[in-house]
């Protein structure tokens, strides 16, 4: 298949790499060409390969996958891939992963055997809630590079002047094209001096003295404030499900070196 989209060039290539390994393989002895292995190990290479369940798998799938292992086992099994297998680095290689896969085993397990509560999850859930900003606000802002300029600004702000009209002509911010516009946000969104005067101010009133950030020198303009609204509890539940199971496996690997080491 992958033939007919190519050039004549990588057919060619293809074809060649086709005989070089019919070569090796028909070199090997007949013994080691038809390894034995367990159906759950033609399984696992399937779903790995397909992504997707090994019952699922077509029989032209099923052949190719098993081809494949064919292959392995066939060359794993010679004498000089067995010893390399002797190799330290090898060694060191293949328990690195054999360790790891029985990690993987017992953490999955684990969690399946200590899997959160409703009741715990609405208590975490509790917690963040409490947590939260209290407030939201939305409000404006002109950001210049000066303090002179920023009270220029607020002198023509008290004596009338249109505050998105003066963020449009005067900010130095991304924001100035837009008016100023700074949408909804909490406290801890923003730098502590921006946030603690918009905190001050009253819905509809702007700052009367300049604010200065790392960012240059602000005007800013509080336009509506808000209780902020917790996201639902389900639309949170399978991270705060996560996060309290990995707790649970964390702490239990706490425990077991902890016993080891005295």
């Amino acid at each position: 298949m992958i033939s007919s989209f190519g050039s004549s060039s990588n057919g060619n290539r293809l074809a060649a790499a086709a005989l070089s390994t019919f070569i090796l393989v028909a070199s090997i002895p007949a013994s080691a060409q038809t390894p034995a292995f367990d159906k759950e190990v033609l399984d696992l290479m399937l779903e790995s390969r397909l992504q997707k369940p090994a019952a699922q798998a077509s029989a032209a799938e099923i052949a190719s996958v098993t081809d494949e292992l064919l292959n392995i086992y066939s060359i794993s099994n010679l004498p000089r891939a067995v010893e390399l297998g002797n190799d330290p680095r090898i060694k060191a290689q293949i328990e690195l992963q054999e360790k790891a896969i029985l990690f993987n085993a017992f953490a999955n397990d684990f969690i399946e055997k200590n899997a959160a509560t409703d009741q715990e999850i609405f208590d975490v859930y509790e917690e963040q809630v409490a947590l939260s900003p209290p407030k939201e606000f939305k409000a404006r802002h002109i950001l210049v590079e000066t303090q002179s300029e920023a009270i220029a600004l607020i002198t023509q702000l008290q004596g009338g002047a249109d505050f998105v009209e003066l963020a449009k002509e005067n900010s130095t911010g991304p924001s100035g094209p837009s008016g100023g516009d700074l949408g909804w946000f909490t406290a801890s969104a923003m730098v502590k001096p921006f946030s603690d005067a918009v905190a001050a101010l009253e819905d509809g009133t702007f700052t009367t003295t300049p604010v200065q950030t790392q960012f240059g020198w602000h005007v800013i303009l509080r336009e509506a404030s808000r209780e902020s609204a917790p996201p639902p509890l389900e639309s949170v539940r399978d991270v705060i499900k996560q996060r309290i199971e990995q707790q649970k496996f964390q702490d239990f690997m706490s425990e077991v070196r902890s016993k080891s080491a005295e």
